[in-house]
């Protein structure tokens, strides 16, 4: 790895802890997603200079156990563990668990077709940013 791209893979791990910072301290004036997803929108913005763009910041709770349906994001993706373990799977990949401290990125639209709590006993969490249209649903059940 040259220089460049050791500051840049530090930028972006320190861009992501302060992003998990930012988003905990705003978990109490959070808005729920549905009761079905478990998650908290922490933040929606429309983003001055991208027109027609706007970025959802979100928690999504897992409990034990918890699995949820197969479903695509209209926007782009960036999840960030800030609890527990989480297994995702994206289509045409395996299975990849992430832990505490551990992120991925969705690109736009690609089908989701796992995405569940690692754990039967312990609990897990995400902090979730979402790239989108403006309007856009958050995610999308697959048919």
């Amino acid at each position: 790895m040259n220089i460049s791209n050791e500051k840049t893979s530090c930028m972006a791990n320190r861009i992501i802890q302060w992003a998990a910072l930012i988003g905990i301290t705003m978990l109490m004036s959070g808005v729920p997603v549905s009761a079905a997803d478990n998650g908290l929108i922490l933040m929606k913005q429309r983003l001055a200079d991208i027109v027609g763009k706007e970025v959802t910041v979100l928690t999504v709770d897992y409990a034990p156990g918890a699995v949820s349906e197969p479903h695509i994001h209209p926007g782009s993706v960036v999840a960030y563990v800030l609890e527990g373990a989480v297994v995702s799977q994206l289509e045409g990949g395996g299975p990849v668990t992430y832990t505490q401290g551990q992120s991925w990125y969705e690109s736009t639209k690609t089908p989701h077709v796992l995405s569940k709590n690692a754990s039967r006993t312990e609990p897990a969490k995400l902090l979730v940013f979402l790239l989108s249209q403006e309007g856009e649903a958050i995610k999308v059940p697959m048919r």
